[in-house]
């Protein structure tokens, strides 16, 4: 008996190590698979070993970038800076290559595969607008004329493939909680109330969500005079705190409303700025930096995460603040609109845009990540 019981236990043992041998291959066959070289990036869950972190990395020089050109009728005014006489491009032709891993290239017909019979729609300011911007240059190319358009509503906009019977589309809602007309037409900021805004949300299949900026403008460009929960009303309270009770609103009504079989949901963080007292940081700048003498994460960055721990909805963080800090050669600077021939003689007396990004330039990079989420 005692024979045969060590017999079982042995058998036991070879059966496990097999099984170990087996599941081992399988862990690395990801690497060998062109189709699922990312396996997850940037999820709220990273402590799997296995996922690829996209928010580290660096900058490498591509000549086959950009991956489309600033004719793109799509751009506004005041992202394209070839258009508008700057004169360099090289700002153009940078990709981010993340450690451990590869970013697959933008192809447009495989997104819009991804994307077929599904509305995609970006949530949030003006940089979240560049971003829209991009997204659309980068598909509209591989679309006949007459089989797409863009339509419009206020502030809200919205390209359409017609062939594919997917929407792209952008949503303002810079604080995402809603601002309204007070008393004395004062400006009243609800941490707690989001349905006006919300209400574009529902019916989406994938939400891509950003707000930060507005949190933090300085008194003089403040959008609110006070801010307002339940029947509670501030003047003033601490930005941070007051970002993470609008955010936490959000949350619940994602918590609430979205399911996560139909929705997929992510929040993008904040994208840096380049400024600094006399606003000439990105004047002039032609190449990524090399590194930074002290790493700083914002405040803001933190906030979101410890909202997004908190979520029983799967919501992806896109991390996008580290790389694009490296990118103050990005930005439109004063080529935000075209100079005429006395003011490209003295360039640094017009103000400097250190805020939005260029067009080709570091928004395409971010939805070569946000391709590779999908």
């Amino acid at each position: 008996m005692a024979n045969k019981a060590r017999l079982k236990t042995h058998f036991t043992l070879f059966l496990i190590s097999l099984l170990v041998c087996f599941f081992q291959g399988k862990s690395l066959s990801w690497l060998n698979s062109e189709e699922n070289e990312v396996v997850m990036v940037q999820s709220r869950h990273q402590e799997s070993p296995r996922r690829c972190d996209f928010s580290a990395g660096k900058w490498v020089y591509d000549q086959s970038y950009p991956l489309y050109d600033s004719n793109c009728p799509y751009l506004s005014t005041a992202v394209t800076c070839q258009r508008n006489g700057r004169p360099d491009s090289g700002y153009e032709k940078w990709k981010w290559k993340p450690n451990g891993c590869s970013l697959p290239r933008f192809d447009a017909l495989k997104f819009l595969g991804k994307m077929r019979r599904k509305r995609i729609m970006l949530v949030g300011d003006s940089i979240m607008r560049n971003q829209w911007e991009s997204l659309v240059c980068l598909v509209q190319g591989v679309i006949p004329t007459g089989h797409k358009k863009v339509t419009y509503n206020g502030l809200s906009m919205a390209f359409h493939a017609l062939d594919f019977e997917t929407s792209i589309e952008f949503s303002w809602a810079p604080l995402l909680v809603e601002l309204k007309k007070g008393p004395q037409n004062t400006r009243v900021l609800h941490l707690d109330l989001i349905e006006e805004n919300a209400r574009y949300w529902r019916g989406v299949d994938v939400l891509v969500f950003d707000s930060a900026h507005w949190w933090t403008h300085s008194d003089q460009w403040s959008s609110w005079d006070y801010y307002m929960e339940g029947k509670s009303i501030y003047k003033n309270m601490n930005p941070m705190i007051a970002y993470q009770k609008g955010l936490t609103t959000w949350a619940k009504w994602v918590d609430l409303n979205l399911n996560p079989r139909n929705t997929r949901v992510i929040f993008r963080s904040m994208s840096p700025r380049h400024n600094r007292q006399n606003g000439w940081k990105c004047y002039n700048q032609k190449t990524p930096l090399e590194f930074f003498s002290h790493p700083h994460v914002p405040e803001q960055l933190l906030v979101l995460k410890g909202v997004l721990r908190r979520m029983v909805f799967p919501v992806y963080l896109h991390d996008i603040t580290t790389m694009s800090a490296f990118r103050r050669d990005g930005h439109p600077s004063v080529y935000r609109r075209a100079l005429n021939q006395a003011e490209r003689q003295h360039p640094r007396e017009f103000s400097s845009d250190c805020s939005h990004w260029c067009l080709p330039g570091v928004p395409d990079i971010w939805n070569e990540m946000l391709s590779a989420l999908l």
